[in-house]
């Protein structure tokens, strides 16, 4: 438990330390440092749950794979893409969690937008 709280302290320090220049915020140094240690453990918790569910997703895919390569692909996409860390505009709620990733090849992607 030592360990845990020296980690989640020092990620807050390091994620505090950005010039305060490169993004005006109206917010205090405090709630800056609160909305770093929240987003430091929401990612050491959700991190875990994302890992597990790309391997079974690679897993998936392998079986995938023998009747559709293509197919296989979009269910590695869809498992090992999207959001993997918790940023502390995800805690302010001006971002959101994409769990599942987009199915879309890059390509395709890039001309939607």
């Amino acid at each position: 438990m030592r360990h845990i709280f020296v980690l989640l302290l020092a990620m807050a320090l390091v994620g505090s330390s950005t010039p305060s220049w490169a993004a005006s915020s109206s917010s205090s140094s405090a709630a800056e440092v609160g909305y770093g240690a929240g987003a430091a453990l929401g990612t050491l918790v959700y991190v875990p749950f994302k890992a597990t569910f790309c391997i079974l997703g690679g897993i998936g895919a392998a079986g995938t794979a023998i009747v559709s390569t293509q197919t296989a692909g979009k269910v590695v996409s869809a498992s090992c893409r999207g959001t993997w860390v918790i940023t502390p505009d995800v805690v302010k709620g001006r971002d959101t969690v994409k769990f599942v990733g987009d199915t879309a090849s890059p390509d395709r992607a890039r001309a939607a937008r």
